[in-house]
């Protein structure tokens, strides 16, 4: 009897339960009526039970072992390590506490909608208290059984192989030079005169903007639609990914860069390899990985001067400003690359943004190993942003400790991923441009090798090798975060 031909169908089955919970997800967080939460929170949960006792069933021990003794060839191997691994991680955890989580972060996450834009910390706390002691409880079961750290072993759900040693040295390398960096970006921007684009921007002709945008990104609209939430994200399954945004018609810009943000995520996820679906294998390699590719999107490409001369007649048309000096590519090249500290992360430019970031994580850690309480967040938080940005959050909530959806459900360890994906895709582009020249190709309107590049060196290597294995492989060394630093630098200072 072949049992790794048995596990790749069990998991294929595991896979088509959790495309459900994906679509359903997705439909939670933007089309859902209010008073729909309850029932779907309780539907969600069940389905979490559900999929952890299929993940954890007592006779895949048997099997595992059963097909380690049989004659696999080289991709089944990597197949069934990716498998074992995740099986690994599943057994942990009881299925009371999965349905637990699962219920509190539903719980947590519906109540902050409303909670953060009515500033109401104690409210939120409440809950956030309760997601928290379940996700040190998971931590610790982590822990035990790996030798981990409890925030390592958390992290390393999210990025594996990573640590906070790592992490606390490159953070820590970081904020050496990123103060001094954003004092002088903005002594040099301060000398540039730059027109901000006076809205409205109508919706509608936003929608019609980004649609186009993608498609010029090679987004598959056969296989994903783009619709709207109250927090961006890129959801659903390879086959059928969701993408949501938010529109302000005060700035068409915001939506837009989100849209490209995401399309990144979406381009990954719809170049995973056909023959590893449904397998462990063929999923994403890590969350800073994903990370990558939308960074490299957004931050890499659509913000480079060649790709807003694409970019800047496409919105002078969308929105009938072909006179319009603030929808030049000059203007748009400045404006999209201004600096200034903000206290909203997902609003924050490419050089504040990694304080963003390492504020989150020095939190997160300190909670989850308990050198911290939910009672202590918004003073650090303001201390914190005081110290890295130099601006105060005492008694804003709303754009301070409660402004990010993650923690809501338990994503600790998730942080990190956004900076670390950040330094890999500057590591990609510099590989690339090695290889290529990436404006001349971008002035001839032909992306295809670009994006070729990445399918070939990272979508469809998907998690058959390690991040330290796909980083060698396609830049010739492990992640070197002076990539990123030099980036900043060419595209800030020079």
């Amino acid at each position: 009897m072949n049992f790794y031909k048995k596990l790749a169908q069990h998991h294929r089955k595991l896979s088509k339960l959790s495309h459900l919970n994906a679509i359903c997800s997705w439909d939670q967080a933007s089309m859902m009526p209010e008073g729909g939460n309850e029932a779907r929170s309780e539907a969600l949960a069940e389905l979490a039970v559900m999929q952890h006792e299929l993940a954890t069933a007592p006779h895949l021990k048997e099997w595992f072992e059963k097909a380690e003794a049989e004659q696999l060839d080289n991709e089944q191997r990597v197949s069934l390590k990716e498998m074992k691994r995740e099986w690994q991680m599943n057994t942990l955890l009881p299925a009371e506490l999965v349905e637990s989580q699962s219920l509190a972060g539903s719980k947590c996450e519906h109540a902050w909608r409303s909670q953060r834009h009515e500033n109401d910390w104690h409210s939120f706390s409440k809950n956030l208290k309760e997601v928290v002691e379940l996700s040190r409880h998971e931590a610790q079961i982590r822990a035990e059984a790996t030798g981990l750290s409890r925030y390592d072993a958390l992290l390393d759900i999210y990025e594996p192989g990573m640590t906070t040693k790592q992490l606390d040295r490159i953070f820590n390398d970081v904020k050496s030079w990123l103060p001094s960096l954003i004092r002088q970006v903005q002594e040099k921007q301060a000398t540039e005169d730059v027109i901000t684009p006076v809205g409205p921007f109508p919706i509608e002709q936003q929608k019609s903007l980004s649609l186009e945008v993608m498609s010029k990104l090679g987004f598959d609209f056969n296989h994903g639609r783009l619709d709207v939430s109250i927090h961006p994200f890129c959801g659903g399954v390879s086959t059928d990914v969701r993408i949501t945004t938010r529109y302000d018609e005060a700035d068409f810009t915001s939506a837009l860069l989100g849209v490209i943000h995401e399309t990144g995520h979406a381009r990954y996820e719809q170049g995973l390899p056909a023959k590893w679906r449904g397998l462990p294998a063929g999923e994403a390699r890590s969350m800073g990985i994903h990370e990558s590719q939308s960074l490299f999107f957004e931050m890499q490409l659509s913000r480079s001067k060649a790709f807003l001369d694409i970019l800047a007649p496409l919105a002078s048309d969308a929105f009938s400003r072909r006179d319009d000096a603030a929808l030049t590519s000059e203007n748009l090249a400045l404006f999209n690359t201004r600096v200034t500290p903000d206290y909203i992360r997902v609003d924050a430019d490419e050089v504040t943004y990694p304080a963003h970031i390492i504020l989150r994580y020095e939190i997160e850690r300190d909670l989850v190993e308990g050198h911290i309480e939910v009672e202590d967040i918004p003073e650090l938080w303001d201390k914190k942003m005081t110290e890295y940005l130099g601006l105060t959050t005492r008694c804003n909530h709303t754009d301070g400790c409660m402004q990010d959806i993650h923690w809501t459900d338990g994503s600790f360890g998730y942080f990190p991923s956004y900076t670390i994906g950040a330094m890999y895709a500057a590591q990609f582009m510099a590989a690339m441009r090695r290889e290529m020249n990436i404006e001349n190709l971008i002035h001839a309107r032909n992306l295809s090798p670009i994006f070729n590049w990445l399918d070939r060196h990272i979508w469809k290597k998907a998690s058959t090798v390690s991040t330290d294995q796909l980083l060698i492989e396609a830049t010739g060394e492990k992640l070197n975060p002076e990539y990123f630093k030099q980036h900043l630098i060419d595209r800030y200072l020079k």
